[in-house]
């Protein structure tokens, strides 16, 4: 079975697809990345926000449109949406043939075999993940669902209550990502913090950074999503003694006003969120802070918005995203429609946040200038690429350009360093580089040296052989 493949949504669902391939590859599929040359499309949905919710439907719409020319022989819609609108797509959607919701994974083979997509293979199972794209920067989900109960947020509808995985599978896990390759590995979860907290032995997310640093060589580990209320002394101590945990946090805050986090169901309130950035930066040097910010929640006062961008102008994070308010079915904020902000409203107030961000973000990376950085090799960049544009216009140097980042520039929500030298390394090389340009969101450089070279691709596993793996739910349970 040829496979297309097409994985939306956060890196917890990369993750996700990466398991279903190496289930599949398994009993015969072989990934294509060209869909006109697929047998079967695969399409592993978001469901978060209402854009995401369209991407997946018009992507699933895409691939219908590909069956009926003839050119594969079944769609396949898995993942966070079908989990929770399974009825509503099954009913606009007769071009989709199977829908899997996350609780139904372990069908996923068994129905492909039923349908003669697949061959009922009891062969060696070829790894627990195959990458989807590139080796050297993997994702490692710790735990899986939430239950923190935000009023926006439908991902415990979803995803379930938050549960964690054992700390002995993902210590291999991660050993089996570095032999394929990995050089940045980003610990994700919906939140880290609340990693171990149903184990009852006192493990915890530093628990596990201690014994990914013991048992592995990756040279940068990171956190991603982990909420401003966990955090604790020991992870944040540990981040400040030991260079191979990168010093960047993502720590979503939401919001900044006392009645909008408190009418959101989150923990935090706007002084505690002041002490908890001034301790961070004071405790780890060269800490790189991101955060996330949703503006427009029912009830969002003209004050209360201008409370928010007090504390970014204050905070002056390094990285942000932000998003406009929009309803999900069976949340609490739902239940507020009438006090939803007009769109408009929350609109410009999206634009302001955004506004308030470049400027933050131009300062922080204007005083780059003229440091020295490690940075990770990414791939090669083209001249015309518009990030050479922003920062270099017409003056970008002769030499080889390089897509790259620091460790202040976590991949693909960050910007990217553009690097020059005599030759591009490696992809997955880290170098040393002098930073010399800067603009709102990117950097550019040049190249020093190479500091460590890529892993040898001769000398990397395709994928190591675990035995019992499948893609039973009850894995994270």
């Amino acid at each position: 079975m040829r496979l297309g493949l097409v994985s939306l949504g956060c890196d917890k669902n990369t993750v996700d697809s990466e398991r279903m391939l190496a289930e599949l590859a398994g009993h015969g599929a072989e990934r294509v990345d060209d869909l006109a040359e697929a047998d079967v499309i695969l399409v592993n949905t978001c469901g978060f926000i209402d854009a995401a919710k369209e991407e997946s439907i018009e992507t699933l719409l895409e691939a219908g449109k590909r069956k009926s020319a003839g050119t594969c022989r079944a769609v396949v819609a898995v993942g966070c949406m079908v989990e929770r609108y399974r009825d509503e797509l099954a009913a606009s959607l007769p071009e989709v043939d199977l829908f899997l919701g996350l609780r139904d994974l372990d069908r996923l083979v068994p129905e492909l075999v039923e349908r003669g997509h697949l061959e009922a293979s009891d062969g060696p199972h070829p790894g627990e993940r195959i990458p989807i794209d590139r080796r050297h920067v993997s994702y490692l989900k710790v735990s899986e669902g939430c239950s923190h109960g935000c009023a926006f947020c439908a991902i415990p509808l979803w995803r379930g209550k938050h549960r964690s995985f054992e700390l002995e599978r993902l210590v291999a896990e991660a050993q089996r990502l570095e032999a394929q390759g990995a050089v940045e590995l980003n610990l994700v979860a919906q939140d880290l913090a609340h990693y171990g907290r149903e184990m009852r032995d006192g493990t915890d997310i530093a628990t596990l950074v201690r014994a990914l640093l013991a048992e592995t060589s990756i040279p940068w580990l990171r956190l991603l999503y982990i909420y401003s209320a966990g955090l604790r002394e020991s992870l944040v101590e540990l981040m400040a003694t030991e260079s191979r945990l990168l010093s960047y946090i993502d720590m979503p805050i939401q919001h900044a006003s006392d009645g909008v986090l408190e009418r959101m169901r989150r923990p935090e309130r706007n002084h505690t969120l002041r002490q908890k950035v001034v301790w961070l930066r004071d405790t780890v040097a060269d800490l790189t802070l991101r955060t996330t910010v949703l503006v427009g929640f029912p009830g969002e006062t003209d004050d209360e918005f201008a409370e928010l961008i007090e504390f970014l102008d204050d905070a002056a994070f390094d990285r942000l995203g932000a998003f406009a308010f929009s309803p999900q079915d069976g949340t609490r904020a739902t239940g507020m429609s009438e006090h939803y902000v007009p769109d408009d409203i929350a609109m410009a107030r999206l634009e302001e946040v955004i506004e308030v961000q470049r400027a933050a973000s131009a300062d922080r990376l204007a005083a780059e200038i003229g440091r020295e950085r490690i940075a990770i090799i990414d791939g090669p960049a083209d001249r015309d690429d518009p990030v050479i544009e922003t920062l270099y216009g017409a003056a970008a140097p002769e030499a080889v350009p390089v897509r790259a980042r620091t460790a202040g520039q976590a991949d693909d929500v960050d910007g990217v360093t553009v690097l020059w030298g005599d030759r591009a390394p490696a992809v997955g090389s880290l170098v040393r580089a002098k930073i010399e340009h800067a603009g709102d969101y990117d950097l550019g450089g040049s190249i020093r040296d190479i500091v460590r070279p890529a892993p040898r691709p001769d000398r990397l596993a395709r994928a190591l052989p675990i035995a019992g793996l499948g893609l039973d739910t009850a894995w994270g349970r």
